[in-house]
């Protein structure tokens, strides 16, 4: 199935699939549709782009982490004009036992590079861009960027010397959510367990070199 908002895209990508042996079970054009699709037709692959209604930022991408979620076995192809670092890195690192792919719109060269793609990432293989790879790698190096954006606005609240109660104020959260999101950040920070005030001290120190 495919989630593209742009119309003659969406009926594009359809059309090349099925021109090489593929059924499309369904076409959408949003996040919610994406999601109530796959629940309905349980496809073998999902083919979505990353911008999409109602905020055109990432939202196509953290649907497919939530489907992989659900589902480990799903794979997915995403397909996008942009590369979204965190979210990328989380879907890539997500679902063991299914295909994953990341390929940016502009540099697939011709119909049957995609095509060869939709079949690996059908076939359980994993697919990604070159571009893509190059930036993840980048990203490695610098720990803070492995976190999500409500991770980095915890840790910012850490920094401000706020204890959890008071992080979830802020946030409007549950203290057990801020705790997750607390354990989330320092594993990604490469802070194993440990005296937690150290712990914490030691996030709050790489928050603000960087």
């Amino acid at each position: 199935m495919i989630a593209e908002d742009g119309v003659l895209i969406r009926e594009g990508i359809a059309g090349l699939l099925r021109r090489f042996g593929h059924e499309v079970v369904a076409a959408v054009g949003d996040p919610d549709a994406l999601v109530e699709a796959v629940h309905e037709h349980r496809p073998d692959l999902v083919v979505t782009d990353v911008r999409m209604p109602p905020g055109f930022s990432d939202e196509g991408l953290q649907a497919a982490i939530r489907l992989r979620a659900e589902d480990p076995a799903l794979p997915v192809l995403v397909l996008s004009q942009y590369i979204e670092q965190t979210y990328a890195a989380e879907l890539l690192e997500s679902g063991r036992r299914a295909g994953v792919g990341y390929l940016l719109k502009d540099r697939i060269g011709d119909v049957t590079e995609f095509a060869d793609a939709v079949d690996r990432v059908a076939a359980g293989h994993t697919v990604v861009d070159p571009e893509v790879v190059g930036q993840l790698l980048g990203r490695r190096r610098d720990p803070l960027t492995r976190l999500t954006p409500r991770e980095r606005e915890v840790l910012a609240l850490m920094a401000e010397g706020r204890s959890n109660a008071a992080i979830a104020r802020t946030l409007v959260v549950s203290e057990a959510a801020v705790a997750k999101h607390i354990n989330g950040l320092l594993a990604k920070l490469d802070l194993p367990p440990d005296d937690d005030v150290h712990r914490r001290v030691r996030a709050v120190l790489a928050y603000l070199r960087g």
